[in-house]
């Protein structure tokens, strides 16, 4: 017998079939909300559910590229798990000086942070937002995940992934060697 996925687990049907009720229901072209609508109303799926579904069902048919949002920006994100304490990668983030000394020249503007927990920042002037999440993974270990939201292109949402990877791989070098 075939393994089921979490997705027929969770909703009765395999990906492949919601797409096929979605194409036969007309879903191409229609709006996100309509379409999200219609999972939650006419087939009883949760909101989170729809949106997934949604999403990924826009991705396969090319209708949505990969890390677009609704409005039309990109967002991206990257992570990294790093042997020093959450409190020091923390203030790596929050302390101009030191973020200067991995994250080079680009301008963050610190707009909100809870202490070794989160940080919200402009990104050069407010074009677009970076927020912040840091987990403790032990008396010296933590994870630091970017997500960096608002970019306006395909090619610059590619290009500022391969940049966060970069300069976390230099921030864990800096406090990690």
């Amino acid at each position: 017998m075939a393994e089921t996925t979490g997705v027929y687990r969770a909703t009765g049907r395999e990906r492949e079939q919601w797409f096929a009720i979605l194409d036969e229901w007309g879903a191409v072209g229609r709006p996100y909300r309509e379409i999200a609508d219609y999972l939650t109303g006419k087939h009883g799926l949760s909101k989170w559910w729809a949106q997934k579904l949604v999403v990924e069902y826009e991705q396969e048919r090319g209708v949505r590229a990969p890390g677009v949002r609704r409005n039309g920006t990109f967002e991206v994100g990257a992570s990294k798990t790093i042997g020093a304490p959450v409190d020091r990668v923390f203030d790596a983030f929050v302390d101009g000086r030191r973020r200067k000394s991995w994250l080079g020249p680009a301008k963050l503007t610190l707009e909100d942070y809870e202490p070794n927990r989160s940080a919200r920042f402009a990104w050069n002037g407010g074009s677009s937002r970076v927020s912040v999440e840091f987990v403790r993974k032990g008396a010296s270990k933590a994870t630091v995940s970017v997500s960096h939201d608002r970019i306006t292109g395909a090619q610059e949402a590619q290009a500022t992934k391969a940049m966060w990877r970069e300069r976390l791989a230099g921030l864990k070098t800096l406090l990690d060697p």
